[in-house]
């Protein structure tokens, strides 16, 4: 379970780590494999899923489903949960 939370605030500060931990990684990798602008967010959310599962080895909790699975629900939860009012305030408004 605490992987899974791991997990969930990994894939929240996908965004955050965008810029400081990419770049360096980006520049690193230039000479090599060629990373398009829009593949940045992609290589961020690797990032953050590869220590979800290593802090969640270190920690012997989680497995890779629930890793995989909170890393989505935290990248796009502040989403989820904006599409779950509406729809909850839309059923309000029909009753």
């Amino acid at each position: 379970m605490l992987g899974f939370l791991i997990a969930i605030a990994a894939g929240f500060f996908t965004p955050l780590i965008g810029g400081p931990l990419v770049d360096p990684i980006v520049k690193a990798l230039g000479n090599h494999i060629t990373i398009e602008a829009d593949e940045r967010p992609l290589v961020a959310f690797m990032i953050a899923l590869l220590a979800a599962g290593v802090a969640s080895a270190i920690l012997v909790s989680g497995t890779p489903f629930w890793i995989i699975t909170g890393g989505i629900l935290g990248y796009f939860g502040s989403r989820i949960v904006e599409a779950v009012k509406k729809v909850m305030a839309e059923r309000n408004a029909a009753e």
